[in-house]
């Protein structure tokens, strides 16, 4: 994809218009309003810091890179959605969110899978914000190449995030399995990694060319 001219957005500052102020304040008042609820007597208080700890700095994050590299409404959107993901896990714990108990009664199954809905998600967005990164910096030009970079960057980080519940587990001990939500599952950690791998893939391929346009108008600064 050639972003006009192959014009790079590093040095791009986000246009002052109606629009974009009003999604940021669309954006933080979802945000801010499902921090709160999920703040609002959470199953256990550790467990919700430790979920939502991604979240708030992720969010600090955004804050500090906004005005000189802001990122499309594509990628802003799904962030949010990522972190309202952390934000519902911290509140139930990620194996007893009350819908999907109701769907393991539906289904017959035998934990709950919230889990690996939030695995899913962390191969999917870090899969948007790679390519976005790759794209507007210019740093992998040829786009099979590209999806084999994104692919594997989720794969690592997802890997990563497991060492990381790993240390934690083995510094809060007893008090690690609501944050683990293994529920007793042999190959939770394999399967969550399948879980980033698939939501990296799915991104890369329903999602490309709607991310091109978002890219597209940011960089016009429509």
């Amino acid at each position: 994809m050639t972003l006009l001219n192959n014009k790079k957005l590093s040095d791009k500052k986000p246009s002052g218009n109606n629009h974009h102020g009003l999604y940021k304040i669309v954006w933080l008042v979802v945000f801010f309003t499902v921090l709160i609820w999920s703040g609002i007597a959470p199953k256990s208080y550790l467990t919700w810091f430790l979920e939502v700890i991604p979240a708030l700095i992720g969010l600090a994050v955004l804050a500090m890179t906004y005005a000189k590299f802001p990122l499309s409404r594509l990628t802003y959107a799904f962030i949010l959605l990522h972190c309202c993901i952390l934000m519902v896990g911290g509140h139930y714990t990620y194996a007893q969110v009350p819908l999907f108990d109701t769907f393991a009664d539906w289904f017959g199954w035998s934990r709950n899978h919230y889990d690996k809905v939030g695995h899913f998600i962390q191969g999917f967005v870090p899969a948007c914000i790679a390519r976005e990164l790759l794209l507007r910096l210019n740093v992998v030009k040829n786009e099979r190449w590209r999806c084999v970079f994104v692919v594997s960057f989720c794969l690592a980080f997802s890997a990563f995030y497991e060492m990381i519940e790993w240390w934690t587990a083995l510094v809060i001990g007893e008090d690690a399995e609501a944050f683990l939500g293994t529920q007793g599952y042999v190959w939770d950690t394999q399967s969550d990694m399948f879980m980033a791998l698939i939501g990296s893939i799915v991104f890369l391929i329903f999602f490309r060319k709607w991310q091109d346009l978002s890219i597209q108008k940011t960089v016009q600064g429509e």
